[in-house]
């Protein structure tokens, strides 16, 4: 159990870590935006678990990810679980 709470700490703390969470947005701007906009992922509130799930299909379906624990962690760190969602727009560009 100790060892379970410490991996928690470890991961939240390196979630936060500026560098890294630059390195994933970087990563997700590579990886992600050849394919689809960034609006699924900021949509999106997902666990580890989950997140670690939607990778390993992204991976499948041909993505290529250089550096998975930065993007993992941005995610986590933008679009985890217990992040609140962004405000969506009134309306979008060119709407009436």
């Amino acid at each position: 159990m100790r060892a379970i709470l410490f991996l928690s700490f470890v991961l939240a703390a390196r979630a936060a870590d500026p560098a890294l969470t630059a390195k994933g947005a970087a990563e997700e701007r590579k990886s992600c935006v050849g394919c689809h906009s960034l609006r699924i992922s900021s949509t999106q509130r997902l666990s580890r678990a989950g997140w670690e799930r939607e990778l390993d299909k992204m991976v499948r379906w041909g993505a290529k990810i250089a550096d998975r624990e930065a993007l993992l962690a941005y995610l986590l760190d933008k679009y985890g679980e217990t992040v609140p969602p962004a405000p969506l727009p009134l309306s979008s560009p060119g709407a009436r």
